[in-house]
């Protein structure tokens, strides 16, 4: 048996609705793993859930705002109920708002705290609470946060999301330091995807141009590749094909870690 093989594993994926976090909830379900979506984009969520049904998978969607404590309990809960157990969590949920730091809003870096910072915390918070051996799932697992080349890297315009994918990061190595240390059986570890073209990154290159940083959107692009020695944008399989590896049995010595996804670019 591959050592990817996830197959009686059972995942809860944030913001999995779409984008990214779709991506990486189909991968774990091609690796055989039960997933549950988990978003407060409901219909979309329903959708992508229904989705890996009808390729064989095992899925559901439960409702989630990651910025509520009460949300994540009863979101874990169901999904425990649902999948019968937890192993896998992934935080993926996140927002990117640009902005220069001379016109900073604070409301845009308090949102950007909220999910990125808070919500990750939290959701590793509630992944310990049912893996640990008194929690209610209590085998142990993996635990994914979704950080950003944005915390490796300076990049205009992206202050308040460099800052809070930075922040994952070192919230990442604490937990799973306090994981080994306390007997958890949780690995904690993150991912720092490069510029992917979906629907957030799209926006990303086109806020570069309005803010007066790129004359136009592809020249934004057209630099980020320059910066990449792969000489692409990453794609989702990219960013979603690494966690499954680090979820799998293939990284059962790997805790604590950030694994660049980036083509290169923050080297």
């Amino acid at each position: 048996m591959s050592v990817y093989d996830l197959t009686g594993r059972k995942a809860l994926v944030t913001g999995g609705a779409r984008g990214l976090g779709a991506g990486m909830a189909e991968a774990l379900a091609r690796a055989g793993a039960a997933v549950v979506i988990g978003d407060i984009q409901e219909e979309a969520g329903k959708a992508t859930a229904d989705s890996l049904r009808e390729s064989g998978a095992t899925a559901a969607f439960v409702s989630l705002d990651v910025t509520e404590d009460a949300s994540w309990e009863s979101a874990v809960s169901q999904t425990i109920d649902e999948l019968g157990g937890l192993d896998i969590v992934v935080n993926n949920a996140g927002v990117e708002i640009s902005g220069l730091v001379a016109d900073l809003d604070p409301a845009d870096v308090r949102r950007m705290l909220e999910v990125n910072v808070l919500g990750t915390a939290l959701g590793v918070k509630h992944a310990f609470r049912a893996m640990r051996p008194d929690g209610p799932a209590g085998n142990g697992g993996a635990v994914v946060n979704i950080s950003s080349v944005a915390a490796t890297i300076p990049f205009p315009g992206i202050a308040g999301y460099s800052a809070t994918k930075s922040a994952v990061d070192r919230l990442t190595r604490v937990a799973a330091l306090e994981s080994g240390k306390l007997g958890y059986g949780v690995r904690v570890n993150c991912v720092y995807p490069g510029l992917v073209p979906t629907e957030m990154g799209a926006k990303l290159a086109a806020d570069m141009e309005t803010l007066g940083l790129w004359p136009s959107a592809e020249a934004a692009v057209g630099d980020v590749i320059a910066l990449t020695p792969l000489g692409r944008l990453g794609e989702v399989a990219d960013m979603a094909d690494a966690v499954v590896f680090l979820a799998s049995d293939g990284a059962r010595f790997i805790t604590g870690a950030g694994l660049p996804v980036d083509g290169g670019m923050g080297m």
